[in-house]
This record gives structure tokens, sequence and C-alpha cells, in this order.
């Protein structure tokens, strides 16, 4: 059932789709995967190494085709002595995913317990500036929004109930590994989020487009996080009300932007804007 190959003795090769030890890895597009025996699937070259480096999650098992093999030996030789890899021939792969793996890798990653909002927001640096979302449910948002906190240097990313997993596979693969590298926590149910934020010393930057202060005109406040909501209903009433609220001015006959694209105008702008402490009245 397994045999060696020169220079990556630590590849098992399987050629059965039904052997039990690839098990994680069979119908990896069903959206429950991301919980599957607490852990999630990570998909591709860029993502996987992402995970083989990351310090929050470490992969438990990799299923690469053949043909892959060799370019990826130096990866699999840096992996962490109880990391698995499985080898198959790429019929055998996409049989046990259920479509076209192109990519040719496939790595199952453990998910830690999630830390607290609080712990999280505690641990930040005195001018940390952090990500909270609240009801965004698309992977591709959320891919996209973990990729431009990284980019710009957030501390992390805190997640209403109704947000989707950041660690589903496809989240990942969009975050290009950026969900891997970026801390998050998920507030409770009935939790109140923004006093979380203002307990820790963050100001609360709600984006609206009926927001009262336009981006341009923003100082960045010494500790800050940045509110955004799902497309369409945007943030609640109750949160827009105990936070400055900020607008990003558009063209007429526009409502809003892209979610994703509006965390990194934001964050864009937050990363070089003078910041304002407490002592000026900048807020």
């Amino acid at each position: 059932m397994g045999r060696e190959v020169r220079g990556l003795a630590q590849v098992v090769f399987v050629t059965d789709p039904s052997d039990e030890r690839i098990a994680v890895f069979r119908e990896v597009r069903e959206r429950d995967i991301a919980g599957r025996l607490n852990g999630f699937i990570a998909e591709g070259e860029v993502v996987v190494r992402s995970l083989a480096a990351s310090r929050l999650y470490r992969p438990s098992s990799l299923l690469i085709a053949e043909r892959r093999l060799a370019k990826l030996a130096a990866l699999i030789a840096d992996l962490p002595a109880q990391t698995t890899v499985y080898g198959a021939s790429q019929t055998v792969m996409e049989a046990v995913a259920g479509f076209a793996i192109h990519r040719g890798i496939l790595a199952f990653g453990l998910r830690p317990a999630t830390p607290a909002p609080e712990a999280l927001l505690a641990g930040c640096e005195a001018s940390a500036l952090i990500v909270a979302l609240f009801g965004v449910s698309n992977h591709d948002n959320m891919g996209g929004i973990f990729r431009n906190a990284a980019a710009f240097g957030a501390a992390g990313i805190l997640l209403d109930p109704a947000c989707c997993d950041p660690l589903y596979r496809k989240a990942i693969r969009v975050s290009a590994g950026a969900a891997l590298r970026l801390p998050f926590a998920r507030f409770a149910a009935g939790q109140d989020a923004v006093g979380a934020m203002l307990a820790q010393g963050f100001t609360p930057l709600a984006l609206s487009p009926w927001g009262a202060t336009p981006l341009r005109d923003l100082a960045r406040p010494p500790r800050v996080a940045v509110l955004l909501g799902a497309e369409g209903p945007g943030l609640a009433d109750d949160i827009l009300a105990r936070a400055r609220t900020i607008a990003i001015p558009m063209a007429g006959g526009t409502d809003s932007l892209n979610v994703a694209t509006t965390s990194g105008i934001v964050l864009h702008h937050l990363t070089g804007a003078a910041v304002v402490s407490p002592a000026r009245g900048g807020l």
C-alpha cells in the first residue's frame, strides 16, 4: 500500500481513493469541510506554504499529485516531523477530492481553540489597527479582507456570529494564505462587540455611505478598529450610533463599494494617515 521515493522517503503513496488514511480530503467541495474533524483544507502551493510557515496553525497531512512531488521536495522536507505526506496519481487525487485539482496539492490543517475577542484585543500594541466584521458571509469577501488586513499591518480580525468561516477552503485561497497568518476571534451571540473594543481603548470607525466624516479628512486614532458590514444591509444602527462613521466619497449613481475593496481603501488610508493623539483632541 505504500512505497518510498528516493529523496522523498516520507511520502506514502496511495492507489485507492477509498483509502481511509486520506478520508479528510474526500469531497472537499462540501461546505462543511471547514469544520470536519476540527480542521480545515488548504489548497494550492502558495496557501500550503503559508500553512507550513504559520505560527497559528500546523498541517496534519498533505495529499500531493505525483507530478508535483519533485518540485515540492523542499517544502515537504521542511514540514513538521509529525506531518504525513501522501502521494497519488492525478486520477486518484481527483477521485478523492471530487473535482479537478489543477494545483495538485491539498493540506489538512489543525484548528486550535479560537482566542476570545477580549484576549486578542488586550494583546494588541498601543498603536494597533484591527478589523471587525459584521455579517460578512461571502467567502470571497472574507478572503479579500484578510488579504488586505495582512497587507496593511492589521493586528487581527474580529467576527460577529453571522460571519462565515475564514478557514473555509475558498476563503483561505482568496486570502492568498493571509487567513493562516492573521489571528481572528469571534464574538458570541449577544456579546457587546463595540463595548469590548472601547474597553480596550480602540476607537471604532464604522464605514457607511452616509458616514459623517469623509475618509480623506480622517486622521488615524492611536488605537483603531475598522468596522465593516455585509454588502447591502451594512452595519446595524446600534453599531453606527456608538462609532465614528466614515464615508468614502463616490461618483453620483454609486451607492456603495464591495466590502473587500472598501477594506483595502480604508486600511491604506489609515496606514499613511497622521496619528492624532487623545491629548490633542483629534476625535
